[in-house]
């Protein structure tokens, strides 16, 4: 971008992308809602790590519960595909990111609901020391659009 103008021509959308599920019993098989990758083509969407807050008025959504927390990050993710042209559909990687390992089994429980073991993209999940706001999950996402 060069005083306000964007340098690069605006993405064309096409309805579908190229995406294989690379599976091997080489590897440890995933144990959730994850493939081990995802071989995908077309334009990249990188979405920024959405914390669970109310897009609406910019405050925390489910105060200390997990699932709650996980459900806003996910529809905060759904609504910035939404306006790149994607989908959940055509997420390649995420990333989510937990302020307490124990947490995990909640979090993972309302994610399945989003993606389904065999379509799911690849996924990494740490804990980590601080979240912003001090929020319990954050969660990025890559797409192909």
């Amino acid at each position: 971008m060069l005083f306000g103008k964007s340098l690069m021509p605006a993405p064309s959308r096409t309805p579908f992308m190229n995406r294989q599920i690379i599976q091997t019993d080489q590897a440890p098989a995933p144990v959730g809602p994850y493939n081990q990758a995802i071989v995908a083509t077309g334009a990249m969407m990188f979405v920024a790590g959405q914390i669970p807050l109310d897009p609406q008025t910019g405050q925390l959504v489910g105060g200390d519960d997990i699932a709650a927390q996980t459900e806003q990050a996910i529809a905060n993710l759904i609504a910035i595909l939404q306006a790149g042209g994607a989908t959940l559909a055509s997420v390649v990687k995420t990333s989510v990111f937990l302020k307490d390992m124990n947490d995990f089994a909640a979090m993972n429980a309302v994610y399945a609901k989003y993606f389904d073991e065999a379509s799911a993209p690849a996924r990494a999940c740490v804990e980590v020391a601080r979240l912003p706001k001090d929020v319990r999950v954050e969660i990025e996402c890559i797409a192909v659009v």
